[in-house]
């Protein structure tokens, strides 16, 4: 073998044995961020499993010393409101997301396939909204479902959900790469707008609004302030909410609130389990086009 094809061979073996390491640190790193974001989960868990006995230990454990102990579990399932307030959420998380998808994707297919005049003005007055705080329009919110005689109901907590900006601004860019030539040839064969609409964007655009739907589940499912400001009544409250409920001041319990957040956690770690591939490849999707 000549030297110069033993040194191309050694210079291979060299940058192979380079992109081992990297690929090696990269996975080190990666597993230690994902302990780090996991390790405040694992411990709601265990301390489920706990009683304040253990919780008041020194030094703390992380562990519970027996696994059989579920009377935390017993006293937030059937002694407590969580299981209504995990159906309020549910109710407010899935209503609300299914409303905010529609008007995403009406309100998306319009600025991508119609020509009207302002549409450029009203697409980035819907963008400009997207600069202005949630909570510098908590107060005018509150006044107004006030005056609508919608607080204490669901209505009343879900209809500031209803339009995103963000889901707005995700399906029209995801539209506009659904080829003009397209439109015009269904519109040559007879296909209407709510049917090309229906029929072909809605099904193209499935990664997109699977990702857009489970982000904006687990966002309405965790909302706390909202909620908050527009419910009194117990029995409307939201998991988020209602889960301060499990302890008192004259009686500060900490093994029920941690047995209460690792099952309104259940959810969301579905979720995202079952929905992981679908979410990263949807906002991929979505980010790449202009």
């Amino acid at each position: 073998m000549s030297s110069e094809k033993l040194r191309k061979k050694a210079n291979y073996y060299a940058e192979a044995k380079q992109k081992g390491f990297r690929s090696y640190i990269s996975s080190l790193i990666n597993l230690a961020i994902g302990c780090i974001i996991v390790f405040p989960i694992f411990y709601a868990f265990m301390g489920g499993f706990k009683n304040d006995a253990v919780f008041d230990q020194y030094p703390p454990t992380i562990l519970p010393q027996s696994f059989a102990y579920l009377e935390n579990f017993n006293t937030v399932l059937f002694h407590s409101y969580i299981p209504r307030f995990m159906l309020n959420s549910l109710i407010i998380a899935g209503i609300g997301t299914l409303i905010r998808l529609i008007i995403g994707t009406m309100a998306a297919f319009s600025f991508s396939f119609f020509d009207y005049a302002g549409k450029k003005f009203l697409f980035f007055a819907v963008l400009g909204t997207m600069m202005i705080p949630g909570d510098a329009l908590l107060i005018s919110n509150y006044l107004t479902v006030t005056h609508m005689h919608l607080r204490n109901t669901y209505m009343g907590i879900m209809i500031v959900y209803f339009v995103s900006a963000t889901h707005i601004f995700m399906f029209r860019q995801n539209f506009m790469t659904i080829s003009g030539s397209l439109r015009e040839a269904s519109m040559i064969d007879g296909c209407g707008s709510f049917r090309f609409y229906t029929q072909i964007c809605v099904p193209v655009s499935k990664p997109v609004i699977t990702s857009l739907g489970i982000s904006s589940f687990v966002g309405l499912w965790n909302a706390y302030l909202w909620p908050l400001l527009v419910t009194d009544k117990p029995m409307m409250r939201t998991v988020q909410v209602g889960i301060t409920m499990l302890s008192f001041p004259e009686n500060p319990s900490k093994a029920p609130v941690f047995a209460g957040i690792a099952i309104i956690l259940i959810p969301s770690i579905f979720i995202f389990l079952f929905f992981q591939r679908n979410l990263v490849r949807g906002i991929t999707a979505g980010s790449v086009t202009g």
